[in-house]
């Protein structure tokens, strides 16, 4: 039986961030340049939000991006507000953004990054 040595992180959110189409791009530059190493994006369609702000005469679009980005917990509320005010989330019906704490999270780490935190390996 082949041993694996998981390195897990369990100082770390997740930040998940909804935007209009065509605006992830600038939301994750921004967080990268607080200190992100990288983003997922995948897309949405929303429902029933279009209707309720119909009302305001707010046109929304429905087709939404969707922004997850892995951030260590001394990190997230600088990555969070450059992520808000990118997406101009304080505009009606630009989007929403939420944190979430993982209990652990796994991928590969480099060597050279263990040896200099004095992790074994």
């Amino acid at each position: 039986m082949i041993h694996h040595n998981i390195i897990t992180l369990t100082d770390v959110s997740l930040i998940t961030c909804m935007v209009q189409r065509n605006i992830a791009d600038k939301v994750i530059k921004a967080a990268q340049e607080v200190g992100a190493q990288g983003a997922t994006i995948h897309f949405a369609h929303g429902i029933g939000v279009h209707e309720l702000l119909g009302v305001l005469s707010v046109a929304v679009d429905v087709e939404k991006e969707v922004i997850n980005i892995l951030v260590a917990d001394g990190e997230v509320d600088r990555v969070f507000e450059a992520m808000f005010l990118a997406g101009k989330l304080d505009t009606p019906g630009m989007g929403y953004i939420y944190v979430t704490k993982l209990e652990k999270a796994a991928t590969y780490i480099h060597p050279d990054i263990l040896s200099d935190l004095g992790v074994q390996q």
